[in-house]
């Protein structure tokens, strides 16, 4: 079975913080170069994340700002 693509692995660990309570709604997510830093991948990889937690409504970005856990 192949390995996870690492975008998918940087959303899944995002996704738990969020479920556990860890990250709380209006919380800021750390930023693209920060997350970079931490998973040791492009910034590609983490806009990938980022992009499929806005898909799934659990993020929201701010332009200039960042991005933040959404509110339910």
């Amino acid at each position: 079975m192949p390995a996870k693509a690492k975008w998918a692995q940087i959303a899944d660990g995002i996704r738990a913080q969020i479920q556990s309570g860890e990250l709380a709604p209006g919380d800021k997510l750390p930023s693209t170069s920060e997350l970079c830093r931490q998973h040791s991948v492009s910034a590609i990889v983490v806009r990938q994340a980022i992009n499929a937690l806005k898909i799934e409504g659990l993020v929201e970005g701010v332009g200039g700002v960042g991005v933040f856990v959404a509110e339910r």
